[in-house]
């Protein structure tokens, strides 16, 4: 088979198994045979003259150095059609398509719902397909073409990318109710180093908390440390010690919650929330009027539940 005659499910059957690094996996996803897509590997492979993967019996394959690169142009071949796909099924009509979003995953609980509501709503047309991920997982997502969006921190961008900040993220803590300084409104960096701290240790959050401290010439007293936020607010509430977080948990409440949520007088640093995309990249329109909507339920007050701020900010 000539690279000419190749079809675009082919490649896409190519995609899968170097994004899953597994042909069982990628055919489990795309709901075919596993013979399909290693016939459409032999053939590409045969096709341009070297190999795309490494095949190791009982551990999968991983791509060649070549491999990788062929993967890259094939996923950006296979966004620009699936634009073009979408854009035409548009065409005097209402957006329709997919729209593929790398979400923060201690964020995602949170915010996610009134976005998926509202664009349920008024695109009904519209399918959301969600990867979740720390900070730095989603913006491999983004950058290696497996996502269209994602939504994460500022920080996280360069110059690589388009950022639409959706919302301002102070920094607050979650303190236990047998901590006296839960009767207090606010708390201050000085009163929370003295105190025992739960860390939401996943990649560049550690980092961001623990940098607040040291802003101020101040030493965090880190007792325990974890990768799950559910688990940070069930050694908080367990009187373990403090936590710090950004975007307030959906399903706080304050009267029946063993801990209680404070904002953080003068925080160092507040960090702005909001979607990142590969800039210089075209768009499908569906994945435009999706940021479009982000930027519409900012402008009514949508996140502001989510926020924690300062007294008189």
């Amino acid at each position: 088979m000539s690279l000419k005659n190749f079809t675009l499910k082919q490649l896409r059957y190519v995609e899968a198994a170097g994004r899953l690094g597994s042909i069982a996996n990628a055919a489990t996803e795309l709901n075919i045979s596993q013979s399909s897509i290693t016939a459409a590997i032999d053939a590409l492979e045969a096709g341009l003259g070297y190999d795309l993967f490494i095949r190791t019996p009982a551990k999968g394959i991983r791509p060649t150095a070549s491999g990788r690169e062929a993967l890259g142009l094939i996923r950006r071949f296979i966004h620009q059609s699936r634009q073009f796909e979408e854009d035409l099924g548009s065409i005097g009509g209402q957006a329709r398509g997919t729209v593929r979003i790398a979400c923060y995953a201690t964020a995602a609980p949170a915010f996610l719902p009134p976005i998926l509501r509202a664009i349920t709503k008024d695109f009904p047309d519209a399918s959301i397909q969600l990867l979740e991920g720390n900070m730095e997982q989603i913006m491999e997502f983004l950058d290696e073409g497996e996502a269209d969006v994602a939504f994460t921190y500022s920080e996280s961008v360069d110059e690589r990318h388009n950022f639409v900040p959706l919302f301002t993220a102070p920094p607050y803590a979650m303190v236990s109710l047998d901590d006296p300084l839960a009767n207090q409104a606010a708390v201050t960096m000085r009163d929370l180093a003295q105190r025992p701290m739960v860390m939401l240790d996943l990649p560049r959050t550690r980092d961001y908390f623990t940098t607040m401290f040291e802003t101020l010439g101040l030493s965090p007293n880190i007792a325990h440390s974890t990768r799950s936020s559910e688990i940070v607010r069930a050694l908080v509430a367990g009187g373990f010690g403090f936590s710090l977080l950004k975007i307030r948990p959906v399903d706080y409440r304050e009267e029946e919650s063993r801990y209680r949520i404070l904002p953080i007088l003068n925080p160092p640093q507040s960090p702005v929330f909001g979607i990142a995309s590969v800039a210089g990249t075209a768009q499908p329109r569906m994945v435009k009027t999706f940021v479009a909507s982000c930027v519409t339920l900012k402008e009514n007050g949508i996140f502001e539940s989510l926020v924690v701020r300062p007294p008189n900010s």
